[in-house]
C-alpha cells in the first residue's frame, strides 16, 4: 500500500513528497513516493499508513544521477499524531514513524517541550517555521540529525506538514559556514558554530581566550595556560551544579585537558579522548571532571582548536563535541569536524576584530558623555546604542563641561556614519569645541571651526580619516549664563533643543535651519545666535535625531512628544532617572539608531550672589569701581586679605578698560563656591596678553599683578566688545 498521497495533491505534504522521487538513486527502491502515475494502489488523498510502501525501480527521468535521497515528509493532526509518512529513504532506516504515533515518539526526550511548542505556534499562528536543526531518534537509541521544516497544512486540511532533510556531509558543511557568518557578534557567532557541531554529538561548546572574548589581539604559541571563557554551549538544557556554562571562566586545570589541541610546538592538533575512564584520567580532578563533563552518558569527547593560519598560527579557542563513549568518532567525522571549524575560525576572528572596535568607540562614546553638572547646573544624561550588528556604535554624541568664567556649555552632535571613523570624527570634534568654548569664542565661531574641521577630514589627501566622510554632520552648541539666567546658542543642521519653563510651557526653541557641517561653499551661510531665557528650574533637552525620528511617524510629532515627557519632569524628580524615563517613553521601537539624550536643569545664583555695574569709561572710573565693590565685600564678610586683592584686581582691570577701550564699563563680582569671581567688559576688541617683561617696562604690570592674585583668569569675546574675568580664591 502506498505511504505517500497523489502527486496532484495541493496540500504542502503532497507538494513537498512529491518531490522526493527526483533525489532517488539510480536503479534504487522507494516508496511510491508519488504515487506513480496510476496513483497507485491506495489513490489519491486515501487512508495512508505508516508501514513501507512497495519497492519498484525508478524511472530514468526522475533519478539523479547518484545522489543520495535525504528529503523526507509527515502529515500530522492538530494533536501532533502521524496521520501520514514518507520516510523510505535507507537514511530514515531506524525512525518508527508509523501513522497513529505521537509524532513526539521521534524526538530526544530533552527536546520534547522546545519542538513541541514550536508545532502549536505553527498551529495557532499558520506560520511556517522554517530549518530548524533537529535531532530524531531512531529505535536502537542513536540519533539523526535534520532539518526540519515545520509548514501549516493546506487550507481544506487540518494539520500540519513536516518535512525532513537528512544533513549529508557537504549540505550541512555548506548551512553551518553559510548561519556562522551571518553575525559580528562574538557571542552569536560561536553559538552557530556551536550549533552546527551538535550534528556530531550530543554537547557541543567553543570556548575562546579570554583576550579573543574581549576583544583583545592574539598573537602566536600561547605560553603555559590559557584563560579560557566558555562562549557557547548547545543543547539549551538545566546543566548540574559545577558544570562551566556561557559567560563563566574555565577553571585553571581545564588546560591540563586543552594544553595538547593548543599548546603545540607544531600546528594545533585536534585530540580525541574517547571514554570516560580516560576523561577523567586526563583531567584529574572531581571539579574539573565537574566543570567540564556534560553528563554520565557523554563521555567521549574531541576537542578541536579554532586556528587562524599564519607563521606561526594563532589559537583563539577550542571547540568541544561529546559524544557517548558507545559511539566513538569516526575518522571521516573528525575530519569534517576539522574542515567546519577551519572554515568559520576567521568567522570567530572577525567577531572579535568588531568586539574590538564596538568596545572602543562604546569607550570613547562613554568617555564624551558629561560627568556632573556644578552649583549653578543639573546634568543628567542617557547614551543608548542601537544594537551591536554590523553597523556597531555611532557618531552621536553629548558633552557638558563648565566654563572658565563661571557659565557652563552644553553640546550635542550626531557625526554621520558609524564605527571607527564616525567615532574618530567624533572625538575630534568634541574636543575642539570644548578648547574653542574654553578659550572664549561664541558658539557661531566654535562652529565656523568646526564646518573648517570636517571639509579637512573630507579631503581624502590630507584628511585624518581618509576614506571616511563626515559631510553633513551636525551639531548644537548652548551657553548658559548663571547670573542672568539666558542660553545663547547656535546650531548647525541639528534639531531643536526643547526648553521646558518653570510654568510649565514646553516646547521646541525656535532656530533657523542651518545646513550641516561641511556643505558646499555656495551653501555656507554665517550662523545665527539665539538668545533665550531660562529662569531658575528650567529643564533644557538636547538630543540627537534617533530619540525621536521614527519612519511612521512625523518628525514634528517626535519632537512634539519629547517636549511632553520632559515637560512631565518634577522639580524634585532625581534628573538622571528622570532622563531614563523620557527615553524610553519617547524613543521609537524598534530603535534604527543611536539614542542620545541630555537634560539640563537650569540653578543659576542667587540675586544676593551677583552684583552688576556700568561706569562712563573716565579717569575717575577705577575709583568709583573700588566704592562699589569695597561696600559689597563687607556685606559678604569676605576676610580682609582677600578683600584687599579683588579691590586691587577690580582697580587694575578698570583701569585698563578706561585705558585701552571706549564705551560703557561693566563691572560684575559673583560670589561662588569656590571664590569671588570678578568680570569687566568693554568694548574694546585687542586682547591681553601675559608677556615677560623687563625691569624698566612700563605696560604689562597690571597683568602680572592679576596673575599673581587670581586662580584662574581669560578673556571672552561678546557682540559689543570683551570680557576679562579672574577668579580669586576666598
Amino acid at each position: 500500500m502506498d505511504s505517500t498521497p497523489s502527486p496532484s495533491s495541493s496540500s504542502a505534504f503532497g507538494l513537498v513528497s512529491s518531490a522526493l522521487g527526483r533525489y532517488l538513486p539510480r536503479g534504487g527502491t522507494a516508496a511510491a513516493a508519488a504515487g506513480g502515475a496510476s496513483g497507485g494502489a491506495g489513490g489519491g488523498s486515501g487512508d495512508v499508513r505508516g508501514e513501507r510502501g512497495t519497492h519498484r525501480p525508478v524511472p530514468d527521468d526522475l533519478a539523479v544521477g547518484h545522489q543520495e535521497q535525504i528529503l523526507g515528509a509527515l502529515n500530522l493532526d492538530r494533536d501532533l499524531v502521524i496521520t501520514r509518512c514518507n520516510l523510505d529513504a535507507p537514511v530514515f532506516d531506524g525512525l518508527d514513524a508509523a501513522v497513529g504515533r505521537p509524532f513526539v515518539d521521534l524526538l530526544p526526550e530533552r527536546d520534547v517541550p522546545t519542538v513541541t511548542r514550536r508545532l502549536r505556534q505553527v498551529v495557532d499562528s499558520g506560520e511556517a517555521h522554517v530549518a530548524r536543526i533537529q535531532r530524531l531518534r531512531r529505535g536502537d537509541g542513536s540519533e539523526l540529525v535534520v532539518s526540519m521544516s515545520i509548514l501549516p497544512a493546506a487550507a481544506s486540511e487540518e494539520g500540519l506538514t513536516v518535512s525532513v532533510i537528512a544533513m549529508a556531509r557537504r549540505l550541512h558543511l555548506y548551512a553551518a559556514e553559510t548561519a556562522i557568518g551571518t553575525s559580528l557578534d562574538i557571542g552569536e557567532t560561536a553559538q552557530s558554530l556551536a550549533q552546527s557541531l551538535l550534528a556530531w554529538g550530543d554537547v557541543a561548546a567553543v570556548d575562546l581566550d579570554f583576550a579573543v572574548w574581549t576583544g583583545e589581539g592574539v598573537a602566536g604559541q600561547p605560553q603555559g595556560r590559557i584563560r579560557l571563557r566558555r562562549a557557547a554551549l548547545v543543547p539549551d538544557r538545566a546543566w548540574p551544579e559545577g558544570y562551566v556554562t556561557p559567560g563563566e571562566d574555565l577553571p585553571g586545570d581545564a588546560s591540563r585537558l586543552l594544553a595538547q589541541a593548543v599548546l603545540r610546538d607544531d600546528t594545533p592538533q585536534t585530540v580525541v579522548i574517547p571514554d570516560r575512564e580516560a576523561v577523567e584520567r586526563v583531567l584529574g580532578s572531581p571539579r574539573t571532571v565537574r566543570a567540564l563533563v556534560p553528563g554520565d552518558r557523554s563521555a567521549g569527547v574531541a576537542c578541536i582548536p579554532l586556528v587562524l593560519d599564519g607563521a606561526p598560527p594563532v589559537v583563539l579557542g577550542v571547540a568541544e563535541v561529546w559524544r557517548r563513549s558507545d559511539h566513538p568518532f569516526r575518522d571521516s567525522e573528525l575530519f569534517d569536524l576539522q574542515e567546519l571549524v577551519a572554515r568559520t575560525a576567521h568567522h570567530v576572528d572577525l567577531a572579535r576584530q568588531h568586539q574590538r572596535e564596538h568596545t572602543q568607540v562604546l569607550a570613547l562614546q562613554r568617555r564624551l558623555l558629561p560627568r556632573a553638572g556644578g552649583d549653578t547646573i543639573e546634568i543628567a544624561s542617557v547614551y543608548q546604542p542601537a544594537t551591536p550588528d554590523s553597523a556597531g556604535v555611532g557618531g552621536d554624541w553629548v558633552n557638558s563641561f563648565p566654563l572658565p568664567d563661571g557659565r557652563t556649555a552644553l553640546v550635542v552632535g550626531d557625526v554621520v556614519g558609524h564605527g571607527l571613523g564616525a567615532a574618530a570624527t567624533m572625538g575630534q570634534l568634541s574636543m575642539e569645541a570644548r578648547a574653542l568654548l574654553s578659550a572664549g569664542l561664541a558658539p557661531d565661531e566654535v562652529l565656523e571651526h568646526l564646518d573648517e574641521t570636517v571639509t579637512l577630514l573630507d579631503d581624502t589627501e590630507s584628511g585624518l580619516t581618509a576614506g571616511y566622510s563626515a559631510l553633513g554632520s551636525t551639531c548644537c552648541i548652548a551657553l548658559y549664563d548663571p547670573v542672568s539666567h539666558q542660553v545663547t546658542l547656535s546650531s548647525a543642521g541639528h534639531l531643536p533643543p526643547v526648553l521646558v519653563t518653570p510654568d510649565g510651557h514646553a516646547g521646541p526653541l525656535s532656530v533657523r535651519p542651518h545646513p550641516g557641517l561641511g556643505a558646499e561653499f555656495a551653501l555656507r551661510e554665517p550662523y545665527d545666535v539665539h538668545t533665550f531665557s531660562a529662569p531658575p528650574g528650567s529643564v533644557l533637552a538636547l538630543y540627537t535625531d534617533g530619540l525621536v525620528e521614527d519612519p511612521a511617524v512625523p518628525i514634528d510629532e517626535g519632537i512634539a512628544g519629547l517636549a511632553g515627557a520632559v515637560s512631565t519632569v518634577h522639580p524634585w524628580d532625581a534628573l538622571q532617572q528622570a532622563a531614563r524615563h523620557v527615553v524610553s517613553a519617547v524613543a521609537p521601537v524598534p530603535q534604527r539608531d543611536d539614542v542620545t539624550l541630555l537634560l539640563a536643569r537650569m540653578i543659576g545664583y542667587r540675586k544676593g550672589d551677583t552684583a552688576t555695574w556700568r561706569l562712563p569709561a573716565r579717569y575717575d572710573a577705577p575709583a568709583r569701581a573700588r566704592v562699589q565693590v569695597s561696600a559689597l565685600l563687607r556685606r559678604w564678610q569676605i576676610r580682609d586679605d582677600t578683600r584687599d586683592n579683588v579691590l586691587l584686581l577690580v582697580s587694575e582691570l578698570v583701569t585698563n578698560a578706561v585705558r585701552f577701550a571706549s564705551g560703557p564699563i561693566t563691572v560684575r563680582l559673583i560670589r561662588t563656591g569656590r571664590g569671588l569671581l570678578c568680570e569687566v567688559g568693554d568694548s574694546g576688541n585687542g586682547r591681553p596678553r601675559l608677556r615677560r617683561g623687563d625691569l624698566f617696562d612700563d605696560g604689562g604690570r597690571g597683568l602680572r599683578i592679576l596673575h599673581k592674585l587670581t586662580t584662574r583668569w581669560g578673556v571672552r569675546w561678546t557682540d559689543t566688545g570683551k570680557v576679562v574675568w579672574a577668579e580669586v580664591a576666598r
